[in-house]
C-alpha cells in the first residue's frame, strides 16, 4: 500500500513558503503522493494554485486533488485547468472529486446546490471528451481546445462521497474509489458498492481504492488533530466531536490503521496534516520509512 501526505494548505494562517518547502520534503521522502482538500469558505488555499507551485518545485511525487468539489467550477475551466496541470507536472495529476454539502460554498461560488450531483456527472462526461481531444460541445461546434494532458485520455479520477449514490458513482464514472479511512470495515463495505456498479457497467479489473484521513504525531497530538477537525468540520455538529475523538494522534493508531487498510486491499491511503509543524512530516516520514 502506498502512503501519501497531505499539504498543509487547510492549515489556517499556513505561510506560501512553507507549503513548497512541504512540498520538497515531501518529494525527497518516502511519499507516493501529495494531496489538497477543498473548501470555498475557509482560510484554505486553492488546490490547483497549491498543486501548481508544488508541481513546480518537486519531481517525483504525484498530485492528487483529495477531494476537489467539482461542481463549484465550470466544466471548461476546470477541464482546461486539469489538463494544464497534467501537462506541467509530467503527468502527476489524480483528481478526486465530490461534491460536498456545504451550502455555503456553493452560495460563495456561486453555484447551483440542489442538482449538483447531476450536473457532476455531466462534467465527468464532458471533461474526458475535451481531455480525448474532441469538440467541447456535444454538437460540434465548439473546441478542441488544450493543452493535451499528459496521461492519455486524462488524468485519474478517483471521487469520493458517503451516500451509496455517490458512491456507485465512483464505480460508474471514475477509476476508483476515494475514501475517508478511519473505520476499515466502513470503508470495506462502501467500495464493495463501488465495485457493484463497476461491474454493472462490464468494465474490465476493479477500481482503484483510496483513502484520506486527518492526523496528528507528536507532543499534545490528540489536542492538535482534535481542534483541527471540531474547527473545519463545525458545520456537522455532534458528529465533529465524533471525529475528533476517533482521529489518528499516536504512533499505534497510525500503523494500526494502515495495517488494517491495507488488509482490506488498499492501493493507498493520504495523510492530511492537521497543523502547520515541519515535525508533522518527519514524524510520519520516519514511520513510513
Amino acid at each position: 500500500m502506498k502512503i501519501g501526505i497531505g499539504l498543509p494548505g487547510n492549515v489556517p494562517g499556513v505561510k506560501g513558503d512553507f507549503i513548497l518547502e512541504w512540498a520538497q520534503r515531501a518529494d525527497a521522502g518516502p511519499f507516493s503522493t501529495l494531496g489538497t482538500i477543498d473548501r470555498l469558505v475557509y482560510q484554505n488555499y486553492e488546490p490547483f494554485i497549491m498543486l501548481a507551485a508544488a508541481a513546480a518545485v518537486t519531481t517525483r511525487i504525484r498530485l492528487m486533488t483529495s477531494v476537489m468539489l467539482a461542481p463549484l467550477r465550470n466544466v471548461g475551466v476546470l477541464a482546461k485547468q486539469a489538463a494544464s496541470l497534467d501537462a506541467i507536472s509530467n503527468g502527476r495529476l489524480t483528481l478526486g472529486f465530490g461534491v460536498g454539502r456545504r451550502p455555503d460554498d456553493y452560495k460563495a461560488a456561486p453555484a447551483q446546490y440542489n442538482n449538483r450531483g447531476r450536473r457532476f456527472e455531466q462534467q465527468i462526461i464532458t471533461m474526458k471528451r475535451i481531455w480525448n481531444g474532441e469538440d467541447v460541445d456535444a454538437d460540434n461546434d465548439v473546441g478542441p481546445m488544450g493543452p493535451p494532458p499528459v496521461q492519455k485520455g486524462g488524468p485519474e479520477i478517483l471521487i469520493g462521497g458517503g451516500t451509496p449514490q455517490a458512491i456507485a458513482r465512483a464505480g460508474r464514472l471514475a477509476d476508483g474509489f476515494l475514501a475517508a479511512g478511519t473505520n476499515p470495515d466502513a470503508v470495506s463495505a462502501a467500495y464493495q458498492t463501488a465495485v457493484d456498479a463497476w461491474q454493472a457497467e462490464g468494465k474490465p479489473g476493479k477500481p482503484r481504492l483510496a483513502a484520506v484521513c486527518s492526523y496528528a504525531l507528536g507532543p499534545n497530538a490528540a489536542d492538535v488533530v482534535g481542534g483541527y477537525i471540531r474547527h473545519y468540520y463545525s458545520f456537522l455538529g455532534p458528529a465533529a466531536e465524533q471525529m475528533a475523538q476517533n482521529a489518528v494522534s499516536s504512533t499505534e493508531a497510525l500503523t494500526g490503521l494502515i495495517h488494517d487498510l491495507e488488509g482490506i486491499g488498499m492501493d493507498e491511503l493520504v495523510f492530511l496534516p492537521s497543523a502547520a509543524d515541519m515535525g508533522q512530516l518527519d514524524r510520519l516520514a520516519d514511520i513510513v520509512g
